[in-house]
């Protein structure tokens, strides 16, 4: 995740140009430069897709790890990996979710992890911030993009220092094989190609 770079500039004096300033680290931002593991019981992993051409239909991945590097005076070298669990998915209708789990869709037996491995990272503006990286489903690999919102940092009750953040992204379910559709009669399909992203994501330090 490409954190915590702050542009600071000095004012030019009148009639005169000057560069643009080099990035400066945030001293704030800077000091929470370490490793972070991902919290699963305070993060969500989720998704929305469009059902039947009128609904939407929410699930969560209930279970997941991931580690992020946070570089607070190189952005760039910041890092974030994700591992998912197929069979965790809940729609909160089981024969749905046993329709995901097969070989319609994430085939779990045989492919029980969907992956995500960062390859690059910048910061947008202020606290927004994208990170690039590959994402595994099934055996078919291919490049996502995630924007991300940084929500702060804290120490919890239990000391324990956290860094909190909110990401969305979007993908075409068939580009990763996930191919599964039955046509309806009014026209259109039961379930969208495209498929919302989100993550909720609390980690913490050590």
């Amino acid at each position: 995740m490409a954190l915590f770079t702050r542009t600071k500039r000095n004012a030019a004096p009148a009639g005169t140009t000057t560069p643009a300033a080099a990035p400066v680290a945030d001293p704030t931002f800077a000091a929470l430069t370490g490793d972070y593991t991902i919290d699963p019981a305070h993060s969500s992993i989720g998704f929305t897709v469009r059902h039947a051409m009128v609904t939407n239909v929410r699930g969560t991945f209930g279970e997941h790890e991931g580690v992020l590097h946070l570089d607070g005076t190189d952005p760039a070298r910041s890092t974030a990996t994700l591992d998912i669990k197929t069979a965790a998915i809940d729609t909160g209708i089981a024969d749905r979710d046993a329709h995901l789990r097969s070989a319609d869709f994430f085939d779990a037996e045989a492919f029980p992890l969907m992956s995500f491995r960062s390859t690059a990272a910048e910061q947008i503006s202020g606290d927004r911030f994208r990170i690039t990286g590959d994402l595994t489903i099934k055996d078919v690999t291919k490049p996502l993009t995630i924007d991300l919102d940084f929500h702060g940092s804290a120490t919890d009750v239990y000391g324990a220092e956290r860094v909190g953040f909110e990401g969305r992204a979007e993908i075409l379910r068939s580009e990763w094989g996930l191919t599964w559709n039955a046509a309806l009669e009014a026209g259109g399909v039961m379930v969208s190609d495209k498929v919302k992203l989100t993550f909720d994501i609390s980690a913490v330090r050590g």
